[in-house]
Parts: C-alpha cells; structure tokens; sequence
C-alpha cells in the first residue's frame, strides 16, 4: 500500500520553522519508510532529524522526554486523515 505523505507541505512547514533538531514520529506501518524519509529531509533542508523509534497512537501521543535532547520541532505522520 502506497501512501502520500504530503511531503512537500510537510518540507514547507519545516523550511518556515526552520528547526535546528526536527523528530518525526511515525506509527508501525509506516516506519520501515523512516530512513527515507529522514534523509529527504534532511537533503532539502537544514534540519538534522531525528527519528522516535517508540509507539506512536496518534496526534495526542506526543514524546515529551524528547525536550531533553533539543527537539525543536515534531512532525507526526499517520495512517488515517487528521484535517488541521
């Protein structure tokens, strides 16, 4: 199954955030593509991410500890629509 991650809205919001440590957090299904998706990002900007290995049950399941390593931005990615 192929899905779209939206990828050029989602390198826009990081380009205009600019942050210097970015973590996506992405649910099971979806992490084999993490390696990807982190060296896309960090091939089109200045952002080192890093990827939370952890669960992940939604947009409520937010890793807090990561503050502690200078996350400076987090970006989700889920399996089902979530409109903002």
């Amino acid at each position: 199954m192929e899905y779209d991650l939206e990828m050029g809205k989602a390198l826009a919001e990081i380009r205009k955030a600019k942050p210097k440590i970015l973590l996506i957090q992405l649910p099971d299904g979806l992490k084999p593509e993490a390696k990807a998706i982190q060296d896309e990002i960090e091939r089109e900007t200045d952002s080192k991410v890093l990827i939370w290995g952890g669960s992940c049950f939604g947009a409520c399941d937010v890793p807090v500890e990561v503050e502690r390593v200078g996350v400076d931005m987090i970006i989700q990615w889920g399996h089902a629509e979530w409109r903002w």
